[in-house]
């Protein structure tokens, strides 16, 4: 056992004195903040929205500021992003007339105040602004956000899918990926005979075949499960209906809830972030649901089991079994399983005890 204020040696991967991150094995941080802003930058400066339909011109002037915090880990070769933006681009736009006169040019401001990789999944929220209210200027803006609108979200899309490949460390990952060996020029493959007199098959053929076999069972992984067990200073049937009660959920949530009380019933969390029915439910003892995340790939379902224990009256303790839960989402972010986590134990057990009251 480690002394106080010391690491476990266990779990301690030490140091190659060449500095050298084997397989990228070690924890490895990468700040991605200023290829953001670079990325960012590329991707929006001088794009055209409008180049004349109904005689208005719009363009993207330049991203103005690009400020929060952007990095990716990476450890045994998993690519985890983690980023927190707030991102702000100017536009201009130009109304004219049928004989092609100016009528007015304005200046706006689109503005993203948080672009999180825990909202991958999501389009952000995104806010037009123009600096010349009057009928002319509201016309500009009503165009920038209906033609430029999409296209921004793309653009953001792109940076989403960039992040989750390893951002500025994807080319070194690439070029640390392991080569697949290859039959040497000029040498021959190695014959088997079956007894017989059987077709002989190579051995290269039979290294395909085993390669095949195992990336064919490396499909059927990728899942994990959650267990956790919390303790709460209440009874179990109050606890078993605040989860099973849509106004209890808006209340210690914040978000828009609809949870069918009967078997086979549908339920929508955290604005329908979170969608499933249910399966199994025993008031004050058991519930069992189908969750599915919208940012998970097509076809996708876990289960959740929920188990209620009241070992002495006003104690409860719940046994959460979250199974089937994959590990990537649909955009390749490997932070599933953990943003999971992190919901079950910030976003409900710890706010049911904050709201209610329920101890910690």
């Amino acid at each position: 056992m480690a002394k106080f204020g010391e690491g476990d040696k266990r779990w301690i991967v030490e140091d190659r004195p060449d500095g050298t991150n084997v397989h990228n094995w070690h924890w490895s941080e990468t700040n991605c903040l200023e290829w953001s802003r670079n990325f960012f930058t590329k991707q929006f400066s001088g794009v055209v929205i409008l180049s004349g339909e109904g005689n208005l011109f719009i363009k993207v002037n330049k991203i103005e500021k690009v400020e929060g915090e952007a990095y990716v880990n990476v450890r045994k070769g998993k690519i985890i992003p983690g980023y927190e933006l707030n991102v702000s681009l100017s536009w201009e736009g130009e109304a004219k007339d049928s004989d092609g006169k100016t009528l007015l040019k304005a200046d706006g401001l689109v503005d993203m105040p948080y672009i999180s990789d825990e909202n991958a999944d999501e389009d952000p929220e995104i806010r037009f602004s123009v600096k010349d209210e009057g009928p002319i200027g509201r016309t500009l803006k009503e165009a920038m956000v209906k033609k430029g609108k999409s296209i921004i979200l793309e653009k953001v899309r792109v940076y989403v899918e960039a992040m989750a490949k390893g951002g500025p460390c994807r080319d070194e990952l690439e070029s640390k990926k392991v080569a697949p060996k290859s039959v040497a020029a000029g040498s021959t493959p190695v014959a088997v005979e079956k007894s017989g007199g059987a077709p002989a098959v190579s051995a290269a053929a039979v290294e395909t075949k085993v390669v095949k076999e195992k990336k064919k069972a490396k499909t059927k992984e990728g899942f994990k499960t959650i267990t956790m067990t919390e303790k709460f200073n209440c009874r179990a049937r109050d606890l078993y209906e605040i989860l099973m009660d849509e106004n209890r959920w808006k209340g210690f949530t914040q978000s828009n809830a609809k949870i069918s009380k009967d078997v086979n019933g549908p339920i929508s969390v955290f604005d329908g972030s979170v969608t499933g029915m249910n399966l199994e439910l025993e008031e004050g003892k058991l519930i069992v649901q189908k969750w599915r995340f919208g940012s998970w790939p097509d076809g996708l379902d876990s289960t959740v089991k929920i188990v209620f224990e009241e070992p002495q009256p006003g104690v409860t303790i719940v046994n959460l079994t979250h199974t089937d839960v994959p590990e990537e989402d649909r955009y390749g972010n490997a932070t599933v399983v953990e943003n999971t986590e992190r919901g079950w134990r910030d976003l409900i057990f710890h706010r049911i005890r904050a709201v209610f009251g329920f101890g910690i």
